[in-house]
């Protein structure tokens, strides 16, 4: 079993430096793919409201031997439930489905900004925290801009951004953003799912030079930029590769040489719907 490292958030709890994304995880199969997972050292499971697999998670987290504070269970409110009040009853409606007693990390799963209800849906977000329903609160898919005004507007600065990031498109102003307010990059769609990035020669090289494979690779990348990955995968090998990477390090050259593959966001305009999410 791996033991993955975790940091400190920016209000005092600790946050895995990987994870395990569980979309499309689903019925009784995606149960026994995310236990096999926690099985594997994972600690953080990655879901949301459009996963519509909340219910298969908290399975998991019940079936799971692992001390439920070990665990770091994180969902999403849509871009439906914008709105104060709304952002509250995501909430409460994605506990009933998980079945678990908090949420340990709750996130805007994308700002909606033709609605324009996202601060609202902050403040929702910090009154379930103050109530207990969520433990860190934070967002995914913001621009710089949205992250100033939420915290303009109420004081409160998110513990973390998912945002899309690969060596594609290391989003590397905002990470430098994120690292000066203290928010933790989150990365979804860590391999550039359906493009050629695991063939680039350059990622085939460093996997021989350092006895790994390629998404082994990219992933410590993730980790040395300062980013939790959350790859997904139900196939109990590929988890454990996917969690190994914390024997071996990059060089500073090897980590700039794949920040350099970038070539912009891969995907649509909309993330709130893609599968990737």
């Amino acid at each position: 079993m791996t033991s993955i490292p975790t940091v400190t958030l920016n209000d005092g709890h600790p946050f895995p430096e990987l994870g395990l994304g569980t979309y499309n995880l689903r019925g009784e199969e995606g149960t026994a793919a995310i236990v096999d997972a926690i099985d594997s050292g994972y600690r953080l499971l990655d879901t949301a409201v459009n996963y519509e697999n909340e219910r298969e998670v908290g399975e998991a987290v019940r079936r799971s031997p692992v001390d439920r504070d070990e665990l770091t269970v994180t969902s999403k409110i849509p871009g439906r439930h914008h709105g104060y009040e709304q952002a509250i009853d995501s909430i409460q409606g994605s506990l009933g489905l998980l079945g678990l007693e908090r949420i340990d990390l709750q996130l805007i799963h994308w700002p909606n900004p033709s609605v324009g209800k996202y601060v609202d849906t902050w403040r929702g977000m910090v009154e379930a925290r103050e109530r207990g329903l969520v433990r860190s609160i934070g967002v995914s898919n913001f621009t710089e801009a949205m992250l100033t005004e939420l915290i303009d507007a109420t004081g409160v600065t998110p513990a973390v951004n998912q945002v899309e990031l690969h060596p594609y498109f290391p989003q590397g102003a905002l990470r430098a953003f994120h690292a000066e307010h203290g928010i933790r990059t989150e990365s979804w769609s860590p391999l550039a799912r359906r493009s050629e990035l695991l063939t680039e020669q350059l990622l085939q090289e460093l996997a021989v030079v350092h006895d790994v494979t390629p998404t082994q690779v990219v992933l410590r990348w993730h980790v040395q930029i300062g980013s939790t990955p959350i790859p997904k995968s139900a196939d109990p090998d590929r988890q454990r590769e996917n969690a190994d990477v914390f024997g071996f390090t990059l060089t500073d050259d090897q980590v700039d040489a794949i920040s350099a593959l970038e070539r912009g966001r891969l995907w649509g305009a909309d993330p709130d719907s893609h599968e990737e999410m």
